[in-house]
């Protein structure tokens, strides 16, 4: 499968296209993923009908890459402000039963909370027939592409959280073409970085708690994603594992199918905006904040699965106390 990554080379962010299995190549006569995007979108062809009509550049070493973090998101826009980051929850088949665990907690009550409630209803009419609208998911805004982070870097909790907890998911990234439609570039491995102590406070925080800064995998995977996709999230706290578990993800293991989470999020007018870039978060099953872990500055966060190449790595940092002083003109 083709896979499209942004590398530095001799100092320079140049695209590379790799099928996983063989010599990656650098991409000639485009700057950047974004730029490979509309000049594809221009000329009517797939991203890989596109390589064929561009010169072959050298040969990249992705593990050197990575081991000097030189590996940089799959996708970005010049201007941050435009690419959306948002992303929907209870998705996953599993995926209520720890969220309903936490509100029932808060409640003591046995009544099924409101997230029992999404995730059947998800169950029920989260994957309708080809061409038509299914129920519409839990959603959520990130922020913009100033909150991404690439393999390598920090993931920053703000010093107010109370929580800096990962997600181990799937996610795609979508350009808006000049005629205002959504294409989909292709999937990427990602941790949907959230605080999980203000979500449980109250589920009205679940805003709060999803502004939080992201991490996306290098790999770009461009085409469709296998139904069934299986990773695992691992925590190092030093020398020591102190959380490993498998996730599942792919449409066999979700609510919804990938059509229906893209419908209901591209279906507002907003979103339609030619040139923009989104990326949007599947969702997950496996946290370890619902086994007991409270992750510490300097834990590192690691993500894999088939069929990408390359771990998301990641290690969790604390920012300094920011005041903010509002003051009326």
């Amino acid at each position: 499968m083709l896979r499209l990554l942004q590398v530095a080379v001799d100092g320079q962010v140049r695209v590379v296209a790799w099928d996983g299995e063989n010599d990656a190549h650098v991409v000639e006569g485009v700057s950047s993923t974004y730029d490979l995007a509309m000049k594809a979108i221009a000329e009517k062809k797939s991203f890989a009908d596109f390589i064929e009509t561009q010169a072959k550049g050298p040969v990249v070493d992705l593990k050197a890459a990575q081991n000097e973090g030189r590996l940089g998101l799959p996708v970005a826009h010049p201007d941050p402000a435009h690419f959306i980051v948002a992303g929907t929850g209870l998705t996953h088949l599993g995926s209520a039963d720890g969220r309903d665990k936490m509100h029932k907690a808060a409640q003591s009550t046995e009544k099924p909370t409101d997230s029992m409630r999404m995730f059947l209803m998800g169950v029920e009419g989260g994957k309708p027939k080809a061409g038509e609208a299914g129920v519409q998911p839990e959603w959520f805004y990130k922020g913009d592409g100033s909150q991404l982070k690439a393999t390598g870097e920090d993931l920053e909790s703000p010093a107010f959280a109370l929580d800096g907890g990962e997600e181990p998911e799937l996610a795609a990234i979508y350009m808006i073409g000049p005629d205002s439609m959504p294409y989909r570039l292709g999937f990427c491995l990602a941790n949907e970085f959230s605080d999980h102590v203000t979500e449980k406070g109250n589920y009205l925080w679940l805003a709060h708690s999803k502004l939080r800064q992201a991490s996306l995998g290098a790999e770009l995977l461009v085409g469709e994603l296998p139904q069934h996709v299986e990773g695992t999230s691992l925590i190092r706290r030093g020398d020591q594992v102190i959380f490993e578990k498998p996730f599942l993800s792919g449409e066999a293991n979700m609510s919804h199918t990938i059509a229906n989470l893209e419908h209901h999020n591209f279906k507002y007018d907003l979103f339609r905006r030619p040139g923009d870039l989104h990326v949007h978060f599947f969702g997950t099953a496996t946290l370890s904040f619902s086994e007991g872990i409270k992750t510490e500055a300097g834990d590192q966060f690691e993500i894999s699965a088939a069929p990408f190449k390359l771990t998301l790595v990641n290690r969790l940092a604390i920012a300094d106390e920011a005041p903010v002083t509002i003051r009326a003109l």
